[in-house]
């Protein structure tokens, strides 16, 4: 710890040119416009989101609250570029223009890759940054990130508030924010209790949350952060309905292909973060963090592998996982004039130690022999509930998750990363950006079951570029080259095998060109076109759990509108469209023909408003290079309403899916279609004190 502060403190150069005390007041407090310049985001520079070359969306606390937003996947459906995937039911999925991940998950800047559902209880802002993202994030990052920024303690106030609502399929959570403040400390906690229900049979679960903080102003210059969480979540997992004539089979909405105790995904984590944030001068600013996490993850679950218009075959899994996580990092951020040109220089160093205990057992069905073929399998007819204790044969049989061990692996992981970057000012209309990172990543995966050991050694350089020109003040047209890379341990570092450790690691290319407008200070227009291509191992297309080597070629366009079009109308417009060739031609799965979303809020009085939102999405191919396979199209429309019954107590109503349509929002392969939530509302009450 003490060598990489001594070598990041030593990196600094400490500078004498100001920001100007209007940009200063301008970057804290308009939120969602720029990016906070007091807080560790995802970009780490106080620059104006004006000024950054690559597509990026802000969603802010108060956007997650009107519009009734309860995961991280509520929110990527109103974000252009990224669509969700199924995640197998027990996780965050998103996909990144075309590229799947369940790693790509940041807290405060810093990884956050254990695969599970993120509670939004503690979030202050949602940061969704496109393209590959490896120069400020190393390994990962090949098609985007997500950053959560937490909320931490505010000195100097007092207030709360609490959260309670409930569904009318009887879900209900509840949010505790509190902060409190004594001459140079602020205490902050958060809490929130969530039961869980949807239309599905046998769905249910629940997820509490546990954030204190703390904030110390040790000086003038310095600010400590402190912050413990622990989170436990359960939950039933339901892998969706299985596929015929190229579409999933709409006769089955409301049948799980699962069964009610064993389909189950359990989590708990404890989680330390520390951070000290100091200001050299008005113009250099550095900030040390120290993040220590502790996770057991457990998913166990039958799913739907095979469907013959008759017959369902079942098959299955356990999982467990243990993964401790020590990451190290500092950055400094100078301001400085050379010449006629303004520096704005990024120094970081990071260093990652993750230990990784996996242990996968197939199902075992007592109606066959270990060892045998189709022993992890079994054959049932189609009913409502399923009934797994007799096979389609008439054959009474059980199943179990202990008997048939298929990997057991412990990895080590050690990753020590140097990067920089820098953005010029050229002059008031030319901006340049340059940076490169350097990560050095060893990992070692032992084999417990096979007795065998694999290791692998890189040192990986991911370069940067961009270019920004300022026709005038309020637009910018930008060009960006990245590139990104993945291990081929994969993301979740599970194994490695010795033809895959013979592997360099895959790379990620992306070239992006694009426009950014303020209309007004209120309204902010973004546009963009990129060209990106990839190589790697990837989950394979007919039962999702098998690594293949995939290529994959994919550009597009977006557009983003988003703010005050009135004193009375608030509008936030995606629209998005992408195309893609896999390495052997054809059409890649999980990217849609097109995606549209709207959401329109207006504010019919002092205490009272309205929001529309309405979200398109265009079909969509479950498998690679098979267009017969798709998931359908869809639209969805959803509505809010808000009143402010006096200055401290809001009564808010959510409709999703106002029209009740039968969708299907993503399939993770051939059968495992997952069936959109029909009419839902939710009630809640938000009172402040």
């Amino acid at each position: 710890m003490k060598k990489l502060l001594h070598m990041v403190m030593a990196l600094g150069l400490v500078v004498t040119t100001a920001l100007t005390a209007e940009e200063e007041v301008e970057e804290i407090i308009v939120k969602g416009k720029v990016l906070y310049s007091d807080q560790v985001n995802a970009l780490k520079t106080p620059v104006p989101i004006l000024d950054v070359p690559q597509s990026l969306s802000i969603i802010t606390d108060e956007d997650i609250r009107k519009q009734g937003f309860r995961e991280i996947g509520d929110i990527v459906r109103y974000t252009p570029g990224v669509n969700t995937s199924q995640g197998e039911g027990h996780r965050d999925s998103v996909v990144f223009r075309g590229v799947r991940s369940t790693a790509d998950f940041y807290q405060d800047g810093v990884r956050d890759d254990v695969q599970y559902y993120r509670s939004l209880y503690n979030v202050e802002q949602l940061e969704v940054l496109r393209g590959p993202n490896a120069l400020l994030f190393g390994r990962g990052g090949t098609g985007g990130i997500i950053n959560r920024v937490s909320k931490k303690g505010v000195v100097g106030e007092t207030f709360g508030s609490l959260d309670i609502g409930v569904d009318t399929f009887g879900a209900s959570d509840l949010a505790l924010d509190y902060n409190t403040s004594t001459d140079n400390r602020a205490f902050r906690i958060n809490i929130h209790s969530d039961q869980l229900e949807n239309h599905r049979d046998f769905y249910d679960g629940d997820r509490t949350g546990f954030n204190p903080t703390l904030r110390v102003e040790m000086s003038d210059q310095t600010t400590l952060d402190l912050s413990y969480e622990y989170a436990d979540h359960e939950r039933f997992i339901d892998r969706g309905v299985p596929t015929q004539n190229g579409e999933p089979v709409e006769a089955f909405e409301k049948i799980v292909f699962g069964d009610e105790n064993l389909n189950i995904t359990t989590l708990e984590a404890d989680i330390f973060r520390a951070n000290i944030s100091h200001e050299f001068s008005d113009t250099s600013k550095g900030n040390f963090s120290i993040t220590s996490s502790e996770f057991e993850k457990m998913y166990q679950n039958l799913y739907a592998s095979a469907y013959d218009g008759t017959l369902v075959t079942l098959d299955g899994y356990r999982d467990p996982t243990e993964r401790d996580n020590l990451i190290i990092s500092g950055n400094l951020v100078n301001e400085f004039q050379v010449g006629s040109t303004t520096h704005t220089m990024l120094i970081g160093a990071e260093i990652i130690d993750t230990e990784n205990k996996n242990h996968r057992f197939d199902s075992y069905w007592s109606t066959k022999v270990l060892g045998g073929s189709g022993d992890d399998v079994e054959t049932f007819a189609v009913s409502r509930p399923m009934n797994i204790s007799v096979n389609s044969a008439g054959v009474p049989t059980s199943v179990d998750f202990s008997s048939y061990l298929k990997s057991s692996t412990e990895s080590d992981i050690e990753v020590t990363s140097f990067y920089i970057q820098d953005q010029i000012d050229v002059s008031d209309r030319l901006k340049v950006m340059l940076g490169g990172r350097i990560d050095n990543f060893d990992i070692t995966v032992d084999d417990v079951k096979g007795g065998t050991s694999q290791s692998r050694d890189d040192d990986e350089f991911s370069p940067r570029a961009g270019l920004i020109f300022k026709p005038q003040e309020n637009v910018s047209l930008y060009m960006s080259y990245s590139e990104s890379f993945l291990p081929r341990s994969g993301e979740q570092f599970k194994s490695l095998s010795a033809s895959s450790a013979a592997l360099d690691p895959d790379v990620f290319e992306s070239t992006e060109y694009g426009v950014k407008w303020d209309i007004n200070p209120d309204l902010s227009f973004t546009a963009a076109y990129f060209d990106s291509e990839q190589t790697r191992a990837a989950k394979d297309n007919v039962t999702g759990e098998d690594m293949e080597i995939r290529g994959l070629e994919v550009d597009g366009i977006e557009f983003e509108l988003k703010g005050s079009v009135t004193e009375k109308l608030d509008l936030v417009l995606g629209y998005s469209n992408a195309d893609g060739t896999t390495s052997s031609g054809g059409e890649p799965r999980e990217i849609p023909d097109s995606t549209f979303t709207v959401w329109a809020s207006y504010t019919a009085s002092d205490n009272f408003g309205w929001a529309l939102g309405v979200m398109k999405q265009g079909e969509s191919n479950i498998k690679d290079n098979n267009p017969g396979l798709v998931l359908p199209d869809y639209t969805r429309v959803d509505f809010a309403a808000y009143y402010d019954v006096n200055e401290n107590l809001t009564i808010q109503v959510n409709v999703e899916n106002l029209t009740d349509e039968l969708y299907f929002p993503h399939s993770h392969s051939t059968h495992q279609a997952s069936v959109g939530e029909p009419r839902n509302a939710r009630i809640s009450l938000r009172r402040n004190f």
